[in-house]
């Protein structure tokens, strides 16, 4: 009986694998062709002469070098994949932030729209109110009218009978019918202010709504800008406001290198002023600050030099990091909760007073190059740094 079994040949193994002319191991590698080969073809006139290494030691070689081009493209794939990380953090970034500046907006137009609403429904009011007073004088003047009517109608009806007689018949009676009180009838009274008066509600509407829009407007001439390098640091919604939320204050030697926030606009010309509420903090900085030449947006990355004034455990002083580090302490006894900061960048002054007694507290000259963003630093949780709004007026040109 046959067998149903058929042979097959165990395949090579990679470590066994057999030389495509001779059939024999692959056991030796040609360092100039880059080739296995086997104890053959080292003979044969191909390889004549060419550097041969054993297997193994020519794969531990190569895989020295093949392991020193890995190590660059490690490190490069680890800097790809934590770039990869970051952006995908900056895109959902991104996205929360549009998400909340949305709502925002929204909030903000809400307060517009109601104020809007509420200005509307009172102006209509008053039109309302004006039209049911005059409708009432209207109705009382209509009804005083036809009681005149109704006797003045039979007088009339009256005379008319009279004329109808014949001659002699009238004469005889004109006497009596003159005498008669219907016969004089006083004239009706003129109607005066009988209407709306339209242009006093509809006069340069849009004007004197935008006009009344002055209490709910608020402008200050320095915004913050959200992107702060301390997590220490909270900007307030409406980019007014800075918040310190840390556990422990920095040292005032520190208070204008660390955790400072800045304008989301820069100056590189003209006069700029604003005013900024410190209250009762006892630890605060206000000034200006470069930005770094590769630095994209304010307050993101490390900026260049600074000029502030900063408030601290040991008073008042000046500081400034540009060239030569400079330290002022001032001699300012009376504490100072609402600060002025005026930039002439032109002329190179910054100066710093109190707005509320119209005194300076001190002026820094310096030749500025590059653009100058203000700067806020607040470093205790008392009260909130606060930028003061600038009183809004609406004038005809």
């Amino acid at each position: 009986m046959a067998s149903n079994w058929k042979t097959f040949s165990k395949p090579a193994s990679p470590s066994e694998s057999l030389c495509s002319v001779h059939g024999e191991k692959l056991k030796l590698f040609c360092l100039i062709d880059e080739q296995l080969i086997c104890h053959i073809c080292q003979t044969s006139e191909k390889h004549e002469n060419h550097k041969l290494r054993p297997v193994q030691e020519a794969a531990l070689k190569y895989k020295e070098e093949v392991e020193k081009a890995l190590g660059p493209l490690q490190e490069k794939l680890k800097a790809f994949t934590e770039e990869k990380q970051e952006s995908d953090r900056e895109a959902e970034l991104i996205k929360s932030q549009a998400t909340c500046t949305k709502i925002q907006i929204q909030d903000e137009f809400d307060k517009l729209h109601k104020f809007l609403r509420v200005e509307e429904a009172a102006r209509i009011a008053v039109v309302r109110e004006e039209e049911k007073q005059m409708s009432q004088r209207m109705k009382e003047r209509a009804e005083k009218m036809t009681k005149e009517i109704s006797p003045l109608s039979e007088a009339i009806r009256a005379l008319e009978q009279e004329m109808k007689a014949d001659d002699l018949s009238f004469l005889e009676n004109y006497k009596s019918t003159k005498r008669r009180p219907q016969y004089k009838v006083s004239d009706p009274e003129v109607v005066s202010g009988g209407r709306i008066d339209v242009a006093k509600h509809l006069g340069n509407l849009k004007y004197r709504v935008w006009e009344k829009m002055q209490g709910i407007v608020q402008y200050t001439p320095v915004v913050l800008s959200p992107n702060i390098k301390s997590d220490k640091l909270t900007v307030s919604d409406d980019l007014t406001s800075l918040i310190y939320s840390g556990e422990t204050e920095p040292s005032s030697d520190d208070v204008i290198l660390k955790g400072f926030a800045l304008g989301s606009e820069g100056f590189s010309s003209g006069t700029h002023c604003w005013d900024v509420e410190v209250g009762d903090n006892p630890t605060w900085s206000l000034g200006v600050a470069e930005k770094s030449a590769d630095e994209e947006e304010p307050g993101k990355s490390e900026s260049g030099e600074m000029w502030a004034i900063v408030h601290a455990d040991e008073g008042y002083r000046v500081k400034s990091t540009a060239g030569k580090t400079m330290d002022i302490k001032l001699n300012i006894k009376k504490e100072v909760k609402k600060v002025r900061v005026q930039l002439d960048w032109d002329r190179g002054s910054l100066s710093f007073s109190d707005p509320t007694n119209n005194t300076s507290l001190h002026t820094l000259k310096h030749k500025f190059t590059k653009r100058l963003f203000p700067l806020f630093l607040v470093a205790s949780d008392c009260v909130p740094l606060r930028i003061c709004p600038l009183q809004v007026s609406v004038t005809v040109g």
